[in-house]
């Protein structure tokens, strides 16, 4: 999974290096070039990391390239947390100005020789991110915002009453029981609570959900069930006749203006305790997201909405406490060799259990 932590790491690089806190940092230590083209060395590199995930599954000099990159990308996440921690201690030295100057005079931190220091880190960063740049020339990755999405994979998704059975999901026991007591016993101030599963392609943050979705306990729990794929543009008009549809197993009216669409929502849902899952939100801008929260408060107390989504901002946007943010991690050893087995030997062709079929499999 370093790809999607690369993708997440470098996203969160960004917001960091856009922040006016480290435009100060610049500012003072004469590093506000060096800033700069680190954000866009960043900013390019992120462009290609969704391609370079895809094609690290079967190209394993793509994946040596992104676990270099996870590297860098930590060891500048880590000097920049060097930055906040100094320009912090900078901020509330105490004292009046001479006392202060006499202080950082003689402090073996000498700021002039912090920020020569932290400059050669800075340049020694630039310089390894430049190089594995040079290297995405190589590997002909294609820029792009979202995973390429097949007919299949879109088909599939649009499937919102397809559900994954209990006995075809491996490796999720712990994943299932924490879901399903953040939607069953968690006690929160808000009547609608959010609730995101976070991770990439491929984990199974969407088979999870229709899990706990379909589970008995779930159905029993809650006066209504709701399922929407978001996927694509976030067109809240879009996401609310998607939401109708799953209540009423049939589409609105396309005539429908966006007001009356929001009567039918909120008839549907006002004072009823839900369950809403919103399955593959890419969308980053709160403004928008704030704008389908709103249609979706009348909930009563106890009322949880589900979303999936690869992107990390998308679960801060969606939720501030974070240890309610559900981040899947890839599968252990045995079980990825359980879930290859499942599905290499599902007709039954060959033994399992061969030891040359073994050896060649693991």
């Amino acid at each position: 999974m370093a790809e999607a932590i690369a993708f997440d790491i470098a996203a969160e690089l960004i917001i960091k290096l856009s922040s006016r806190a480290l435009s100060q940092v610049g500012l003072w230590w004469n590093l506000k070039h060096d800033i700069h083209d680190l954000k866009r060395t960043v900013c390019q590199i992120k462009a290609v990391l969704l391609d370079a995930e895809e094609k690290s599954v079967t190209d394993n000099l793509v994946k040596v390239w992104l676990e270099e990159l996870k590297d860098v990308l930590y060891d500048a996440d880590d000097l920049l947390d060097d930055f906040s921690t100094e320009a912090l201690r900078k901020d509330v030295s105490g004292g009046n100005k001479l006392t202060k100057e006499v202080r950082l005079f003689f402090s073996t931190s000498n700021q002039f020789a912090y920020g020569l220091k932290m400059g050669r880190k800075m340049k020694a960063i630039k310089a390894r991110l430049a190089s594995i740049e040079s290297e995405t020339n190589t590997f002909g990755f294609i820029p792009r915002d979202r995973p390429a999405e097949t007919s299949f994979m879109t088909k599939r998704r649009q499937q919102t009453h397809f559900f994954e059975r209990e006995d075809d999901i491996i490796g999720r026991d712990d994943d299932k029981a924490a879901l399903l007591k953040l939607v069953l016993e968690f006690q929160s101030e808000e009547n609608v609570y959010i609730i995101p599963i976070v991770g990439f392609g491929g984990l199974g943050k969407t088979a999870l959900a229709q899990l706990v979705y379909n589970h008995e306990m779930v159905k029993n729990h809650f006066d209504l069930t709701m399922f929407a794929c978001v996927s694509d543009d976030f067109d809240v008009k879009a996401i609310v006749a998607n939401i109708i549809k799953s209540v009423t197993h049939h589409a609105p009216d396309q005539n429908l203006e966006m007001d009356q669409l929001q009567k039918q929502l909120r008839d549907k849902i006002d004072g009823k305790k839900y369950l809403l899952v919103l399955d593959d939100i890419w969308n980053e801008d709160p403004e928008k997201w704030s704008r389908l929260k709103k249609l979706l408060v009348g909930g009563a107390k106890g009322s949880r909405i589900i979303v999936t989504t690869r992107s990390l901002r998308v679960a801060e946007i969606t939720n501030k406490c974070q240890s309610h943010v559900l981040k899947l991690k890839g599968l252990s050893d045995d079980d990825a060799w359980s879930l290859f087995k499942k599905i290499a030997f599902e007709q039954g062709h060959a033994d399992s259990t061969n030891s040359a079929f073994v050896e060649v499999g693991r």
